[in-house]
């Protein structure tokens, strides 16, 4: 019996990854917190403290540039790249549109007692740094995260905004709680849009 060791690799990344989305999504870290400020079903205005972040840019389609982006990061926090002991990581990943408009930029939020200056030396592909204390709205839902949906789902978002005469203050991000490899029904995302304060 012949067996295709192409089809067999692919199988072996698939697996790992998800063990390594396992790890990392559910694997019983932290959430960020937040206070809710406004609500209405599925969509929420939070307010979230500064943030420290890992963060790597990937060029190419969005699956694509999310996949070497969880795995470049992946590598920083448990120490592959680097010595020392694994970094917890905080959900949810969060996933935008670089600056440049040349691809998707994938950070993991580190725990609150870790600041910049403390953490390990990163690569060249992963960069730490802090963000501001802000204020977003947020659409949670659970399903597929393909191009249309997550288009159907911000442009939802975008009329709730404005409806509640809020004002958007930047580009929309992607925040995934669970494994992409769950069942979608059992998936948690979000899209999230900052707010003007």
């Amino acid at each position: 019996m012949q067996v295709n060791t192409r089809i067999v690799g692919a199988g072996v990344a698939v697996a790992i990854a998800a063990g390594l989305g396992y790890v990392l999504l559910a694997g019983g870290d932290d959430e960020v917190p937040f206070e809710t400020e406004d609500r209405e079903g599925a969509i929420t205005v939070r307010a979230y403290p500064g943030l420290v972040v890992a963060e790597t840019v990937s060029e190419g389609l969005r699956d694509t540039a999310l996949s070497r982006g969880f795995t470049t990061l992946a590598d920083y926090v448990f120490g592959k790249e680097r010595s020392g002991s694994r970094i917890p990581v905080m959900a949810p990943v969060l996933v935008d549109g670089d600056s440049d408009g040349r691809g998707w930029r994938t950070r993991f939020v580190l725990p609150f007692d870790r600041a910049v200056e403390t953490l390990p030396a990163a690569g060249n592909e992963v960069r730490i740094r802090s963000l501001p204390a802000r204020r977003v709205a947020a659409l949670r839902f659970s399903g597929d995260t393909d191009e249309a949906v997550l288009a159907l789902r911000e442009a939802e978002l975008r009329r709730w905004i404005e409806a509640r005469g809020y004002g958007a203050a930047g580009p929309v991000e992607h925040a995934y709680y669970t494994s992409p490899f769950l069942p979608g029904p059992l998936r948690r995302n979000e899209v999230l849009i900052p707010l003007a304060s």
